[in-house]
């Protein structure tokens, strides 16, 4: 574990209503980077965080549409490569290589969603990571901000209206991995 040099802070709530009003006025402050901890998922939390849609289906489309068309190419070459003409029937006969088409698309699609997903969550992560507490797992909701230099006071003051049962600063539990 070390010590970081950036600010950050950690409200911990026993109401999810006073979690949701602390997110909801970070972000009127401007607030972006937002990360909120909660014992079970609640769609008032992902209301309030307003996160965009993940661009990992993007990746998977993109990677089967890829094998599709691998798929269909890899057969059509290896029968314009090693012609088999039987019964006077075309080379190139289209519903012969779906299968390997298919296989071809699922096996694309599945690795572009892999890689998709730990691209889109930056792993392996060298950042430092936020503090957890175990109440978090139980009946508690934390939402941690790390606020630009100067709007610490804020953020800190933020917290407190919207009901925090405890404000942690500059949490040091935060470890930054390997690095």
């Amino acid at each position: 574990m070390s010590v970081h040099n950036d600010p950050g802070f950690l409200g911990i709530y026993a109401e999810l209503d006073a979690a949701v009003m602390a997110i909801e006025k970070l972000r009127e402050m401007g607030m972006k980077d937002i990360t909120v901890f909660s014992p079970t998922p609640r769609h008032e939390l992902e209301h309030a965080l307003d996160k965009p849609e993940s661009p990992v289906r993007m990746f998977t489309l993109v990677g089967a549409l890829t094998g599709a068309a691998a798929g269909f190419a890899l057969a059509i070459w290896t029968s314009l490569d090693w012609p088999l003409i039987t019964g006077g029937k075309a080379i190139i006969s289209l519903p012969a290589f779906v299968v390997p088409a298919f296989e071809v698309t699922i096996l694309l699609g599945a690795l572009s969603t892999a890689a998709g997903l730990l691209i889109n969550a930056r792993l392996p992560n060298r950042r430092k990571h936020v503090v957890y507490d175990p109440s978090f797992s139980v009946d508690r909701f934390g939402v941690y901000v790390e606020p630009p230099h100067g709007r610490e006071e804020e953020v800190r003051a933020v917290l407190q209206q919207s009901g925090a049962a405890e404000i942690r600063e500059w949490p040091t539990e935060v470890s930054r991995g390997n690095a």
